[in-house]
């Protein structure tokens, strides 16, 4: 994995303890945090190759988008 991947990966942790606290859900254990930032970051790449758009905002709705369905 790249330095990119990396971060951007990171940020969609970030993104996803924040909204867990921002609803006040109980945070999951890390290793799944981290799977499914994975899991979105690649959605998120995914959906730029095909639409555009700016990446960290595709996160952010995706991440949004994640903990609605839960």
């Amino acid at each position: 994995m790249g330095f990119f991947r990396d971060q951007e990966e990171k940020l969609a942790a970030r993104v996803l303890r924040w909204q867990y606290e921002k609803q006040k859900l109980p945070l999951p254990p890390e290793p799944d945090i981290l799977r499914d930032a994975g899991r979105i970051v690649t959605d998120a790449h995914r959906i730029a190759r095909e639409r555009g758009g700016n990446l960290v905002d595709i996160i952010k709705e995706l991440v949004s988008d994640f903990l609605k369905k839960k």
